[in-house]
């Protein structure tokens, strides 16, 4: 569907409010092991928080290292799924109108998911970024759960190893490899190598 005023409003209304607050109350990086929190990420239309929207927002809720519980929901877009973004994540259109829900739904949804656990993802402030932006935009609220970045464990427990993306992980660590950029899955594959990483920094 194509892009609305409304759309054009918000949009210019986030840029505006990032401008003045720069994120103030985002929380604060940790290189832990932690026993207890919640793996996050979220697939988008675009690397840039300003102009891009989320498509969808998976985690799992991990107590004592083990999944106990899991969140997986797409959300409508204003704008159409381009060729790159279906090629890469497998969303589709199709599945948009079947399946996805309103951001503010979405992401409320989310919040109480969430609660006040420690996030973990892998290059994990994109992910904070976003959600930080749309929280304050459509919930006036903020994220401001801590938060554990794979990307930096791994780059000082492994500096040997040329590239650090997940991808590069999953094969160092020997775990199935994904076909797709699908959140959830990506939610899985990140706490297996948070999990591996832990060991590392024991």
């Amino acid at each position: 569907m194509a892009k609305g005023i409304n759309g054009n409003y918000k949009r210019s209304k986030r840029m505006r409010n990032l401008n003045k607050n720069c994120r103030t109350y985002k929380g604060h990086s940790l290189i832990e092991d932690v026993g207890d929190y919640t793996v996050v990420d979220i697939e988008t239309t675009s690397l840039d928080s300003f102009h891009g929207e989320i498509l969808e927002i998976s985690a799992i809720k991990v107590r004592n290292k083990k999944e106990v519980d899991n969140f997986s929901e797409l959300i409508k877009t204003n704008e159409e799924i381009g060729y790159f973004t279906t090629n890469l994540t497998g969303i589709t259109n199709e599945m948009m109108l079947k399946e996805g829900k309103e951001l503010e739904e979405v992401l409320q949804n989310f919040k109480t998911f969430l609660g006040n656990d420690i996030i973990v993802g892998h290059n994990v402030n994109f992910d904070i970024n976003f959600l930080y932006d749309n929280m304050e935009e459509h919930l006036d609220t903020y994220l401001s759960n801590d938060y554990v970045d794979t990307l930096r464990i791994a780059r000082k427990v492994l500096p040997n190893l040329r590239h650090h993306k997940l991808d590069d992980l999953i094969t160092y660590f020997h775990l199935t490899q994904r076909n797709e950029h699908r959140a959830l899955n990506d939610c899985i594959l990140t706490n297996q190598v948070y999990i591996k990483l832990s060991e590392m920094m024991k």
